[in-house]
């Protein structure tokens, strides 16, 4: 069975409540409880953590090596911000899908840039939370069929 370690950055914990306007009402335990069911759907295992630690991140990417067999990554802030995190997405080997509940282009200018998506498989943005289930689809996907 396929295993898929999803990652959740900085103030993805205030989903719900922090600018709802902007990133929408539902929370972030219930993005992963749908993540969930739907692993189940696709035949995997997800296993969701969050970290307001930059280095959790990291360290996270590098213990996923030989654990799981891909990654969803929302890296929040730390997009536009590190290096680090971006380094460790390669190092970890692994097929990486990063997430945006928003679509940053639509916002301010410094959101434009992200040093993480380069280094992903693919990016998904702007779906709001509905987008993590669109990552995870398409992750499974990818890997069913070899990384084409």
């Amino acid at each position: 069975m396929r295993r898929i370690l999803v990652l959740h950055g900085p103030n993805l914990d205030a989903l719900g409540t922090r600018e709802p306007e902007t990133y929408g009402r539902t929370t972030l335990e219930h993005i992963d409880r749908d993540l969930h069911t739907l692993a189940a759907e696709l035949r995997c295992e997800v296993e969701c953590r969050q970290s307001q630690h930059e280095g959790v991140l990291i360290e996270s990417l590098y213990r996923a090596r030989g654990a799981f067999d891909g990654v969803l990554l929302n890296p929040g802030g730390l997009t536009h911000t590190s290096v680090a995190l971006r380094d460790a997405v390669l190092a970890s080997g692994l097929p990486v899908v990063e997430v945006h509940v928003t679509n940053p282009h639509r916002r301010e200018s410094f959101r434009h840039v992200s040093f993480v998506s380069g280094a992903c498989l693919a990016v998904v943005q702007g779906f709001g939370a509905p987008g993590y289930g669109l990552a995870l689809r398409g992750l499974v996907e990818k890997l069913d069929r070899g990384q084409d």
